[in-house]
């Protein structure tokens, strides 16, 4: 039980941000007493919720033998990020709770890494460069910016979520709304 916990490329402190917890679990996938358990949204046919270990996240044997995956591939590769970054992300990456789909965005052809709810800080200080994109990827306004971001609180009803490029460091903000 003193194994280290795995690392994850596009998801580096899945502690802080919520998506693992320190709990002793029989993991559903290895049958291993574990102290760690993933707690997020897991996509399988059977019920997985709280049942996984990250090293069975990590490593893949969760996806390949139970046939669980962590986040939607769809906007990585909508965005045109490879197929083996797509699949790391969504079959061998924890992935986090958000009020709609989860929509793991992308920066330099890249996945980004996923650093959780964004804190006041990181919204009030947003470069000029974050909110444009925000606007661009949203469609959205200068006046729509500075309505949602005005009272902004993390994990609030009107989240955003932070990702930054494991390339260039550029911040980008996901956004969603209970």
């Amino acid at each position: 039980m003193n194994t280290p916990l795995p690392s994850f490329r596009y998801h580096p402190d899945p502690l802080a941000t919520g998506a693992i917890e320190a709990r002793t679990i029989t993991c559903a996938c290895c049958g291993h007493q574990r102290g760690f358990v993933y707690v997020q949204p897991v996509y399988a046919t059977t019920d997985l919720d709280e049942r996984l270990c990250p090293w069975c996240i990590a490593d893949g044997s969760a996806a390949s033998k139970l046939g669980a995956s962590f986040s939607d591939p769809q906007p990585l590769q909508q965005a045109g990020v490879a197929p083996d970054v797509v699949t790391e992300v969504s079959l061998r990456t924890p992935g986090y709770s958000c009020w709609q789909q989860e929509a793991w965005l992308s920066h330099c052809n890249d996945a980004c890494e996923f650093h959780g709810d964004a804190l006041e800080e990181d919204i009030e200080d947003a470069s000029d460069a974050t909110q444009a994109d925000w606007r661009q990827h949203y469609g959205l306004t200068e006046k729509d910016w500075a309505r949602a971001t005005k009272d902004y609180e993390p994990a609030g009803d009107n989240a955003f979520y932070k990702f930054v490029c494991r390339h260039c460091g550029v911040v980008r903000l996901g956004w969603d709304c209970s």
